[in-house]
Order: C-alpha cells, then sequence, then structure tokens
C-alpha cells in the first residue's frame, strides 16, 4: 500500500499496489489522477512552458516542483540536465523536475526575473520557496529538494 498525495487537491490517497498495474489511481476527494511514485510521469523531468506554467507549477499541491531555467547554448546549463534527470528518476513521487527553456518561454523568465542561468526555482503549493543559481553540485540540489519535501509532509 502506497500513500499519494493527489496533487490538485492535497488529499491523501492509500492506493493498492497490485490496482496500479491494471488501472489509473484517482483521488478519492477529487478524482484528480494521481501521479503514483516510479510512474513514468515521475521518471523523468517534465516539459513546461509560458502556457502550461500555471497549470503544472502554480495550481500544483503537495510535493513541490524544482523548475530548471535553461538555454540550449548554455554549457552550465547542459552540465546540470543529466544531474535533474537522474533526480526525476529517483523522485519516487516526492517531488517533481520541470524544465522551463527561456529563449521559448519569455514571459515566465522575467515574471520571475532570471537574469542567469540555469536557475532553478522550487515551489511548493504554488509558492516560490527557494531559488538556487549558477551550476549547482548534486549534493546541495538534492538537499534543497529534500528540505522542501519534508515540509511538504
Amino acid at each position: 500500500m502506497q500513500v499519494v498525495d493527489c496533487s490538485k487537491c492535497g488529499a491523501k490517497n492509500r492506493i493498492e499496489e497490485s490496482r496500479l498495474a491494471t488501472s489509473a489511481a484517482k483521488c478519492g476527494r477529487c478524482g484528480e489522477t494521481l501521479a503514483v511514485a516510479g510512474s513514468e510521469e515521475d521518471s523523468k523531468p517534465l516539459t513546461i512552458t509560458d502556457r502550461t506554467f500555471q497549470r503544472e507549477v502554480l495550481q500544483a499541491r503537495g510535493r513541490p516542483i524544482l523548475v530548471d531555467c535553461w538555454a540550449p547554448w548554455c554549457r552550465p546549463c547542459l552540465m546540470v540536465a543529466p544531474i535533474l534527470d537522474r533526480l526525476a528518476s529517483e523522485s519516487r513521487g516526492q517531488y517533481q523536475i520541470a524544465k522551463l527553456n527561456i529563449d521559448e518561454n519569455p514571459q515566465i523568465a522575467a515574471r520571475f526575473k532570471i537574469a542567469s542561468i540555469p536557475t532553478m526555482l522550487l515551489f511548493k503549493d504554488g509558492q516560490l520557496i527557494d531559488r538556487l543559481i549558477g551550476l549547482q553540485p548534486r549534493e546541495a540540489i538534492a538537499e534543497r529538494l529534500r528540505v522542501a519535501a519534508r515540509s511538504a509532509a
């Protein structure tokens, strides 16, 4: 049995593992499809845009979301990408990693005053709770995610 927080309403849902193989898990309160630890959705970073930012980041509830603000021409961004891919695959549903290409999505970059990249924005329940600027070691990013995930529980 797993306990999964609904990203829409925040309700805690108990899920039987045997059910997961045959059907999509839904929130008992609001009916939202649940992101279950180890699911395909959690195993790689989510690509977000100016259009999807509100829904995917600001309206998300429960677990923290780290938004990697990057550009394809940025060498440090390309160096941090495999670190974030690995952290996403290790998330076990405790947090979400998302990527925002600032060249293609200037509105969000301007809104959060992204002056240098990579910049990683950490959100919880729609609020910006932390900001990491520049190339960071895996351990530093992982620790920030652990602290945010503990506070989300």
